[in-house]
């Protein structure tokens, strides 16, 4: 978001740093959650009878991912013991996250929503909250891999190396794997997948130690180790409250408010259109082979491919106009499914339809990240990553969970739905043409300050 505009040759140099390994490594820690409290358990609640309101509402649980920030803080400063000494502050929150989710996956194998809806439920919620906690350091590892006048080259090659390795480990590997394995052709039932899972889980927490320690994660040590705070009203103002005023501060009330207004709207369609998909794709007649191969794998490496070279894009032409493009064009998108809905299941329409909507998704979640990652501040990495991430998950997780009451309300009239999903992109695109007005007078103030 800088005054220097790199040519597409120097943008490209940039993937040589070996810092990139890491943020693809723990990009797939992040999406592979996914699969194990949403598409898994999408489609085990659909074959177990469930109707499509009781899924949507189910997959609210990834609301959790909407409130992390309110234990953002503990997770930012709280020292974990044997760990912290040994992996650093932000990589011994990950790996303890990940030998829980492990755990979780070995108890949910054995219950089942038929007999017991509530303990897959909770177990669910569980994954869903561990996922969400190791969000917020996954986030703060990115963001501090990197020195500050790295940011604007940098930045938008690690969003893209994690929206590959969250897009891996949600769908094109893992989401892929997960449906093969429950599929028509191998035919594992839906226990006996998540006891597969935690082979995966074994190989994460192996290769975590292996990952380079950030710039600045001595100094969130340090800061820990002298501080002394002798009132709970003491460290809810210096870590709760401090974040949230340091934001409003640096950027101002109008900004900071269309800020966060943008976070929550600007992807509201594609998550509403995301959460029925399952459903949609069962209901209209593709068979869960299907489904794991296109709409998992070759969705999900399309959305691979397009991440790099979203951000090649996003580097050249700056976050706004990416993000305005991929607005548009995810709007456009949606109603390639409303064609779907008409024609049936045909697949060379879900390819050319997939290939469209992934492009463009990749491309919107890089610059979106870029986004995010340019208004954290570095003294509260994580707890105000945490806040802005959490809020645009508000809009894809529990505003999104009603989508199942939608179709259920138009008596499962799907090309209207889509329809409706398309409209949603617009209030989007308004106020992200106003946040781009606003940043001129941001950009040229953040950098009288820096020069002083």
């Amino acid at each position: 978001m800088g005054s220097h505009t790199p040519s597409f040759r120097q943008s490209i140099a940039q993937l040589r740093d070996r810092r990139f390994l890491a943020v693809l490594l723990f990009g797939f820690s992040q999406g592979f959650p996914w699969v194990l409290h949403g598409t898994v358990l999408t489609l085990w609640l659909q074959e177990s009878g469930f109707s499509r309101s009781t899924i949507g509402f189910i997959s609210a649980i990834a609301t959790v991912y909407a409130i992390n920030w309110v234990w953002a803080p503990f997770v930012d400063r709280l020292r974990l013991p044997l760990l912290q000494s040994r992996f650093g502050q932000r990589r011994s929150w990950i790996m303890l996250c990940q030998c829980l989710i492990a755990l979780c996956l070995g108890l949910i194998s054995f219950t089942s929503p038929s007999d017991n809806l509530l303990a897959v439920s909770l177990l669910a919620l569980t994954i869903a909250i561990l996922s969400a906690t190791q969000d917020i350091s996954i986030d703060a590892y990115r963001i501090n891999l990197f020195a500050r006048e790295e940011m604007d080259a940098k930045m938008p090659y690690a969003a893209a190396m994690n929206t590959v390795g969250f897009y891996a480990g949600w769908t094109f590997v893992g989401g892929a794997a997960a449906l093969a394995l429950g599929g028509e052709t191998i035919g594992f039932s839906w226990p006996m997948v998540y006891r597969s899972m935690i082979g995966v889980y074994l190989v994460l927490i192996l290769l975590a130690p292996l990952t380079p320690m950030p710039v600045s994660e001595g100094i969130v040590a340090v800061t820990v180790a002298t501080e002394r705070i002798r009132r709970p009203s003491e460290w809810f103002t210096l870590y709760v409250a401090g974040p949230f005023r340091e934001f409003f501060q640096r950027c101002g009330l109008q900004l900071a408010v269309s800020i966060l207004l943008l976070l929550v709207v600007f992807r509201l369609g594609e998550a509403m259109l995301g959460r029925m998909s399952l459903v949609f794709y069962v209901e209209i007649g593709f068979t869960r082979d299907q489904i794991g191969f296109y709409q998992q794998f070759f969705g999900g490496l399309m959305t691979v491919l397009y991440s790099i070279l979203g951000a090649i894009i996003n580097t050249h032409y700056g976050v706004i106009r990416g993000l305005f493009v991929a607005g548009v064009a995810m709007a456009v998108a949606n109603l390639l499914f409303a064609v779907i809905a008409v024609v049936g299941p045909d697949v060379n329409l879900l390819m050319f339809t997939l290939l469209i909507d992934n492009f463009f998704q990749a491309f919107a979640a890089v610059a979106f990240i870029s986004f995010i990652s340019y208004f954290t501040s570095r003294t509260y990495t994580g707890t105000q990553y945490a806040l802005m991430s959490s809020i645009s998950n508000f809009g894809r997780t529990t505003l999104a969970a009603g989508s199942g009451f939608i179709i259920d309300f138009l008596n499962g009239n799907w090309v209207f739905f889509f329809v409706l999903t398309t409209l949603m992109v617009i209030p989007g695109l308004v106020l992200l043409l106003w946040v781009g007005k606003l940043m001129e007078n941001y950009t040229v103030n953040e950098e009288t300050q820096s020069s002083s």
